[in-house]
């Protein structure tokens, strides 16, 4: 019996020039979705699959990261002495139940390179993947990486890949799987025969995207070794999937079930979109925000 998986690396070393200027001077992951920031999310998540180790990819400028998880004795003192529980209780949580490192990918090389910096934590275990500019809606945001990684042991996997459906038209934003048969269940993981990073219009294999999360045994970091990188110089993790494939190692997908949807802020649109969903959610202000919306939408 293989051991349980309980460590994440989350990816976060990105220089997020699609946002600029809100990204001059802080992280993408640090902008704030509803009341917390997007990387919070993620780790919430996490936490919530049981990984008590995560492992944040930081880079230049990302310092901001490791100083939301850190401690800070004197905020906490002020806190507690002005009566602020449920604050006090939020900020301790994620302290208390996970334990936090971080590692600087200082030349943006690529995600493949960033996952690449993970492999002494791994230390030759089976990890997830989490990219921290992603973030997964839902009742219990946990429960697809709570089943990728019952999957994972179960089938004794090389790569668990989430995926989503997304608009044809839309394929050639992302990572597209190639699998047999195309129409596959949602939360059964299948056999995946192919992944080709943002293939050009008209050529997908299917409408499968990448959906930024990931388990994986030790063998990806050996693949990742061996990828050679695009034309922009960057190492590629969909190009170390597809090699695993071709090694003949089992990588299978897993379509994200219903009810639950990724969201990203690479972009405004979709940076915009994600705030207002999750404002929109947010179980302290939700009704005020939708209130303020149907008044706003007789403006509109």
């Amino acid at each position: 019996m293989s051991q349980p998986i309980t460590k994440a690396i989350v990816p976060a070393a990105g220089l997020g020039t699609r946002l600029l200027p809100a990204t001059k001077s802080q992280p993408k992951e640090m902008l704030p979705v509803a009341r917390k920031p997007a990387i919070q999310y993620v780790v919430e998540e996490l936490i919530g699959a049981d990984l008590n180790q995560i492992l944040l990819i930081t880079g230049r400028r990302k310092r901001a990261i490791e100083n939301h998880f850190d401690p800070d004795p004197a905020l906490m003192s002020v806190l507690e002495e002005a009566g602020n529980e449920d604050i006090l209780a939020e900020l301790t949580q994620l302290q208390t139940q996970a334990r936090f490192y971080y590692t600087s990918q200082n030349f943006p090389r690529g995600l493949g390179d960033a996952v690449s910096y993970g492999a002494d934590f791994a230390d030759g275990r089976d990890c997830v993947v989490a990219l921290g500019d992603s973030l997964i809606a839902g009742a219990d945001p946990a429960s697809p990486l709570r089943a990728m990684m019952l999957a994972h042991q179960d089938l004794k996997a090389a790569a668990i890949v989430a995926v989503e459906r997304v608009d044809p038209e839309e394929t050639h934003r992302y990572g597209i799987v190639s699998l047999e048969p195309a129409d596959i269940p949602a939360g059964v993981p299948v056999p995946m025969s192919d992944i080709i990073e943002k293939p050009p219009r008209g050529t997908a294999p299917s409408n499968l995207a990448v959906a930024a999360r990931y388990t994986f045994s030790p063998a990806i970091f050996e693949a990742l070794t061996r990828v050679t990188p695009d034309r922009r110089g960057e190492i590629q993790l969909t190009d170390a999937i597809r090699l695993l494939i071709r090694m003949g190692l089992p990588v299978y997908a897993f379509l994200l079930p219903a009810g639950h949807a990724r969201y990203d802020i690479g972009n405004f649109e979709s940076y915009f979109r994600t705030f207002i969903d999750f404002a929109l959610a947010d179980e302290r202000y939700g009704y005020l925000v939708r209130q303020y919306l149907k008044a706003k939408a007789y403006d509109l």
